[in-house]
């Protein structure tokens, strides 16, 4: 190797120590990281909403910037935002006017609280809710988040507070979101454990809503939804019974939560109820059809619905084909239903209805009543999911006021959105829900899958 190769390489060397040095020192004097991707807007909380934190402004909270004065973490100054008159706590790094560069040598200890000027007026108080340390001013609601954290020496010996990822600190808002424009407040506005104000509290006028506020009956043999059952029934054999249909809003007046509305809806409702031969190559044996429009309402742990719905029956051709002495019934009904549910607990609903048919035809007669139980947690389950348990019984005037009774059991997974899927054993003792056989005595046992709405 010539000797300018060796003066070459020794220069290159010396440059990359200096410079790794350098970065050594510059990395340990920063402030400790603070979530970079996101900064919570606190005064729309209930929405979520998540803002790029490089379009945040640096200097805290400013009136009409769009953030209420809550505890935020900004990526361009690398600090943590405190609300006015909440000290910030112990080891927090001063404001940036007192920490301009690496070069100024950081004292040991938490600093003195700063004053970061007067809040803007309150609409609506929370209820305090303590996060961490409390503030040295017992009048003072702390603000401080319940996110991990850890204490870090830098360059200098100044302590600071580390935030891992995704747990940006901030705090319960102080300043609510005004109501929407003509909105009354429900009860549990006033009701609410946390005291707040909710923008799901407010009742207002919503267009093919989210939700629904009257649901199935679990165990309801004629309820619209999603759902098969297979089972073996000891004078036909194995047979598989369908619900191919769903409900849906389309107007309500209330509030806007998905899982648990409040207030009026109009919904419309439909579904198919087909019972296939499995011991006779999948044949159609008959097929019920039902559609209705419900007017809902739920206030608390109370429920009410009043609702129309068309039911009519048919035979199937493959069934005919190989009974052709069998008689088809145009079995209709045009009925008007009252229902009313209660919940003691929210997981536990009780229920009872009555229907009458002014409008009938093929045996059938004006007077329906159904009642029963089910128990269904309301909570998200996630994966995990949790038991359900549901009993139905049905009284029906043509069959000289006899009926059925359901009973299914299993394992649920309920959504977000208050969307139910379900699946456990089945059982069925009395007479017939297919129609065109109302006449007949059933009892049967199997499984089943049931999605809600």
């Amino acid at each position: 190797m010539r000797p300018h190769d060796l003066g070459l390489l020794a220069a290159i060397g010396v440059a990359l120590t200096v410079c790794t040095t350098e970065a050594a020192g510059q990395i340990q004097a920063m402030p400790p990281y603070v979530s970079h991707d996101a900064v919570r807007y606190p005064g729309d909380y209930s929405q979520g909403r998540i803002a790029d934190s490089r379009s945040a402004p640096t200097d805290g909270y400013r009136p009409g910037s769009g953030l209420d004065p809550g505890y935020s973490a900004y990526t361009p100054s690398r600090e943590t935002a405190v609300p006015s008159g909440i000290p910030s706590p112990p080891g927090m790094l001063p404001p940036p006017s007192q920490h301009d560069g690496p070069s100024l040598p950081q004292p040991y200890g938490p600093p003195p609280p700063q004053p970061y000027g007067p809040p803007p007026p309150q609409s609506y108080e929370p209820s305090p809710k303590p996060y961490g340390p409390p503030p040295n001013d017992p009048n003072v609601t702390s603000a401080y988040a319940s996110a991990p954290e850890t204490q870090e020496a830098s360059a200098f010996g100044a302590l600071h507070q580390s935030v891992p990822w995704g747990n940006s600190i901030h705090a319960t808002p102080s300043t609510h979101t005004s109501p929407p424009a003509g909105a009354m407040p429900s009860q549990a506005a006033f009701t609410s454990p946390t005291g707040g104000y909710s923008v799901n509290s407010y009742w207002t006028w919503q267009v093919a809503p989210e939700g629904i506020i009257y649901k199935s009956y679990l165990a309801g043999g004629r309820e619209p939804r999603m759902g098969s059952q297979w089972f073996y029934e000891r004078d036909l054999g194995w047979l598989w019974d369908s619900t191919l249909g769903g409900r849906v809003g389309l107007v309500r007046y209330g509030t806007s939560d998905a899982a648990w509305p409040e207030g009026w809806q109009l919904d419309f409702e439909g579904a198919a109820f087909p019972r296939l031969d499995l011991e006779n190559d999948r044949d159609l044996i008959s097929v019920d059809f039902r559609f209705g429009f419900p007017l809902t309402f739920r206030d608390g742990p109370w429920e009410w619905k009043f609702s129309y719905y068309h039911l009519c029956s048919h035979m199937g051709d493959e069934y005919l084909e190989r009974y052709p002495d069998a008689t088809r019934l145009n079995f209709v009904r045009d009925a008007l239903v009252l229902g009313l549910a209660f919940r003691p607990h929210p997981d536990l609903r009780l229920y009872a209805e009555a229907g009458y048919a002014p409008w009938t035809d093929g045996g059938s007669e004006p007077w329906e009543f159904q009642y029963g139980i089910d128990y269904s947690p309301i909570e998200p389950t996630g994966f995990r999911g949790a038991p359900f348990l549901a009993v139905n019984g049905r009284i029906r005037e043509e069959v000289d006021f006899g009926g059925n009774f359901t009973a299914q059991a299993g394992w649920q997974w309920r959504g977000e959105t208050g969307k139910l899927f379900r699946f456990g054993a089945h059982y069925f003792n009395g007479m017939s829900d297919q129609y065109q056989f109302f006449r007949t005595f059933e009892e049967h046992m199997g499984l089943g899958l049931w999605y809600d709405f």
